[in-house]
């Protein structure tokens, strides 16, 4: 069902309009910065004011032109400062960059509404634009429906740990948006305007005298409440508002204007309190917790819905008709008001209501509603939606579709999205505990086995024996370790959990740093002990590898060739309906191999697996393990998706929403159904609308092969190779700060070392934004672009110019550099290499880093035709150019806090100014982990 067409156009704001805008913006900033200013002003006094306002002004100078004597100046007032003017500092200049980003994400509100107005002037992500163009293409109404009945698009929320703010700091923020809006949207009598500032500043006011940091560590459930908040913000209303967008878009679209309903093909995932990877704090009974809090808040929402749904639904008997099915669900209900006699409809939902307040206290789920009459709980989520489909149809038949199409309509949908469990819950552990767990149960149930001295090829031959056997390798009779009994009871827990809330609770289970065949079949031994797959060959959860590190990059292909050719394993994938998904992860391999080379082994591996994939027809479901920032896969979605090679989306992805970056994308509800959108509409373009090469010709990948092998061979010399590199890394950013933040449930590195090998990335990437270097995000590519030049004089940039120009996938990497080196400040960067104490080693890394920085500078520029960073997006650019008097201040105190940390040896009031820096620098730069 495949056409091609040329990609869509990218159509811009006109310049006024955009100027208009930017007006608006920073008039919003100034009003937020004057409330905060007035704050400071009354609650600390004018000494400290005029102080913030010192340090701004001399860091515009420092920033402008690395200034010597402005450097100097800085220097004088910080090391001046008393440890708590200092935390006011701080809090001031942070408290400015969370109230510049509420400005700015109203202004893209303001932005999207302008264009929605003027008829959709901005292409990228709108549905109704890449349907129009999807129709031109040639594709019918009915095949538009039949692509997205066996669609999936599925952002997955993980608990990572780069979202330092506090839900209490998030809800205030919410509500200084919440205001903001108002006053743009409603026409304010001069009395009203005054009492809108009057809100703003209590809002503001709340804020500066809330603590910005936890005292106490996140607890994975903890994660799980901060997690489901996002429900409330934005999934449980904008899910199914999106879909029934898109529905009737399709019935518009359909020659006969028939009302097919489409399938629910939009799922948000979840990772949080399923991640047992380097966790172990997630345990089978903090799953189960977990799913009783999903299910708790979905039953929340569904019983809040009824309630509202039985005072709209006044329908009286004898004014307008009823379908027999209808009065049938009325007369089974349990509610005798008198008063309801005759409300039939008003009936059926109290019997609804009932059944669903008993489902709840089945499934241990607290709603916070009283239980309501005697009547049996739904076995399944489908028979719930089954009665909310007999009001329906009753309506529909009865001349009421208009009322069928409101709140029920939405109700309905959200119950095919979201069911009992709310969200999809994977299962994730690192390939060695598997490893370990199977060699124990095969060596104590048949002795001799030696499970880990085996080959490869002697472990396949084992594991497929034993998953063709009926025998149980458990045994109540052996005492097991308690890393087995662990991983058994989370299998257990998760068969549990289908029986309760149904398959779609527990769809996947995922493993990290696979590298064999193997890996894959010692899960399937394990779901089987948990009769989660049986002898026969039926799976009940799709078993996912997880290819990391750049080596298994490139082995995943042939990998995943193997085990299809396997029957045993080719049966597990036949009863999950032919479809295999496997997961590319971002992080470790950016960290492994850089940035440059990271991308392209993303990129070879996807060709790879859509080829093997189609010689085995079965279908390919690609799951993105991507960051918040640049350095972990992060930029933006639709550009990403529409980059990807030829076949590699086909109708289906999933991509990983983590950090600070789950609250930027979905703490508003109009900001989160438009990132919805976008990943709707860029599925459909990149599965329906984009040409099937991988690229446009052969020079394009081996050129990018070349660039690809000199930039990892810079980076591995850089990190992997340079004498010292750990001590210069761990000495110059907030790496052992950033331990001490509670912001996550997970230790920052996988083995109590200091080897980066063993380091987490996403504290890796962390901490090389919060030093604004973003090494991750660049190092490397100017060397390679250089060497590359002088061996190939015949093309030299003229040919990498047209590279940029012709081939989405280098596009989207040079953008992204962009971006992040905007972001960069190699003047900031150089105060924190002070820090570290061998001035050889400083001056050697530091002088190759700040070399590497102008190189690659220079050389993006002249690719990308521009004269200076971000020329291209002015909108970008304005905004980060705004930030940097507000960003910069907090990067100068965090080096003199850290000087004062490290020599006096851990003053506690220094160590929260150190994390209030954190804080407000993650706050400033948006995606840094």
């Amino acid at each position: 069902m495949s056409r091609q067409m040329m990609p869509l156009p990218r159509a811009g704001q006109p310049e006024s309009d955009a100027a208009a805008l930017d007006a608006r913006l920073r008039d919003d900033i100034r009003l937020l910065g004057r409330i905060l200013g007035d704050t400071v002003r009354d609650q600390e006094g004018a000494a400290v004011f005029d102080l913030v306002e010192r340090i701004r002004q001399t860091s515009i100078r420092f920033h402008r032109d690395e200034d010597k004597p402005a450097r100097r100046e800085l220097e004088a007032i910080l090391d001046g400062m008393s440890t708590d003017e200092t935390v006011l500092v701080v809090r001031a200049f942070s408290y400015f960059s969370h109230l510049a980003n509420i400005a700015e994400d109203q202004n893209n509100i303001r932005q999207m509404r302008s264009q929605s107005l003027e008829g959709g002037a901005r292409h990228e992500g709108v549905l109704a634009h890449t349907l129009a163009c999807a129709r031109e293409a040639g594709f019918s109404g009915a095949e538009l429906q039949a692509f997205f009945d066996s669609a999936l698009v599925s952002p997955v929320l993980t608990a990572h740990p780069t979202e330092v703010r506090r839900k209490s700091t998030i809800d205030r923020e919410m509500e200084v948006a919440f205001l903001l809006d108002r006053r743009e949207r409603m026409q304010l009598t001069p009395d009203e305007y005054e009492v809108s500032e009057e809100q703003l500043r209590r809002a503001v006011l709340t804020l500066w005298q809330t603590n910005l940091l936890r005292r106490t560590k996140l607890t994975v459930l903890d994660e799980v409440a901060n997690g489901l908040s996002f429900y409330d913000y934005a999934f449980l209303r904008e899910v199914p508002r999106l879909h029934c967008v898109l529905e009737d878009r399709l019935q518009d679209a359909s020659a006969d204007g028939a009302s097919n309903e489409m399938a629910s093909f939009l799922r948000i995932g979840s990772w949080i309190g399923g991640d047992r990877d380097g966790n172990p704090f997630v345990t089978a009974d903090v799953m189960r917790g977990t799913l009783r809090m999903q299910a708790s808040r979905v039953l929340r929402y569904y019983l809040d819905e009824l309630h509202e749904l039985g005072r709209e639904l006044s329908l009286a008997a004898d004014l307008t008709d009823v379908s027999p099915e209808l009065r049938g669900l009325a007369e089974r209900s349990a509610d005798t008001s008198p008063h309801r006699r005759g409300e039939p409809y008003r009936l059926a939902v109290s019997g609804i209501y009932a059944r669903l307040s008993a489902t709840a206290l089945k499934l241990k789920a607290d709603t916070l509603r009283p239980p309501y009459g005697k009547a049996p709980p739904y076995a399944s989520a489908a028979e719930f939606s089954a009665d909310l489909d007999v009001l329906h149809r009753s309506l529909t038949q009865n001349n009421s579709e208009v009322i069928a199409r409101g709140r029920l309509r939405h109700l309905r949908r959200a119950a095919d999205c979201f069911g009992f469990h709310l969200a999809c819950l994977d299962l994730r552990q690192n390939s060695t505990v598997h490893e370990r767990t199977i060699a124990e149960l095969l060596d104590a149930a048949v002795p001799g086995t030696s499970y880990l001295a085996l080959s490869e090829e002697a472990r396949i031959v084992v594991l497929l024996r034993e998953l063709r056997s009926a025998r149980p390798l458990t045994s109540p009779f052996i005492t097991y370790s308690d890393e087995t009994l662990g991983e058994l009871a989370v299998f257990h827990a998760a068969a549990e959990a289908h029986e309760m809330f149904g398959p779609g609770a527990i769809p996947q289970c995922i493993i990290s740093m696979s590298e064999g065949v193997s890996d894959l079949l010692e899960v399937a031994l394990l779901l089987k002990e948990a009769d989660l797959v049986d002898p026969t060959g039926h799976s009940a959860i799709n078993i996912v590898p997880l290819f990391e590190t750049i080596e298994d990059l490139q082995a995943c292909a042939g990998i995943m060739d193997r085990l299809l050719s396997l029957p045993e394993y080719r049966a597990l994938v036949d009863s999950r309906g032919g479809l295999q998904e496997v997961m590319l992860g971002y992080s470790d391999s950016n960290k492994d191999g850089g940035f440059v080379t990271s991308g392209w082994e993303l990129y070879k591996a996807e060709i790879g697996l859509v080829e093997v994939f189609e010689r085995h027809q079965v279908r390919l479901r690609l799951f993105h393990g991507r960051g918040g920032s640049v350095g972990r896969g992060g930029g933006p979605s639709y550009d990403a998706i529409l980059a990807q090679p030829g076949g590699a989306v086909n109708g289906q992805i999933r991509i990983t929403e983590q950090g600070e970056i789950i609250s930027s994308k979905y703490s508003n509800a109009e900001v989160g159904r438009n990132n919805l959108e976008i990943l709707a509409a860029a599925t459909l373009e990149a599965s329906l609308l984009q040409p099937r090469q991988s690229a446009p010709s052969l020079d394009y990948l081996d050129a990018m092969e070349s660039l690809s092998s000199r930039a990892f061979a810079a980076y591995r010399n850089l990190v992997y190779e340079t004498p010292g590199f750990e001590d210069y890394f761990w000495a110059s950013t907030v790496i052992n700060e950033i331990s001490t933040l509670n912001i996550g449930s997970r230790p920052a590195s996988r083995k109590k070392t200091r080897r980066i090998e063993d380091l987490r990335a996403i504290p890796w990437v962390f901490s090389w934004a919060q030093c604004r270097v973003m090494l991750p995000g660049w190092y490397g590519f100017g060397s390679a672009v250089e060497s590359w030049i002088a061996d190939h004089p015949d093309k030299g940039m003229a040919f990498l110019q047209e590279l940029y120009g012709e081939w989405p996938f280098f596009r989207m990497l040079l953008s992204n550099m962009d971006m992040v080196l905007a972001k960069s400040s190699i003047a900031i960067a150089s105060r924190y290499a002070d820090l570290v104490p061998d001035v050889t080693l400083r001056e050697t890394i530091f002088g190759r880093i700040r070399s590497e920085w102008h190189l690659t500078i220079d050389t993006l520029l002249a690719i990308m035709g521009q004269e200076r960073l971000l020329a291209g997006n002015p909108l970008l650019e304005r905004s980060i150019r705004n930030r940097f008097p507000y960003l910069d201040p907090l990067n100068h105190v965090q080096v003199e806090l850290l000087k004062d940390h490290r020599a006096q040896g851990g003053d506690e009031q220094v160590l929260r100014g150190i994390q209030l820096t954190i804080n407000g620098i993650s706050a400033g730069l948006r995606n840094s982990g």
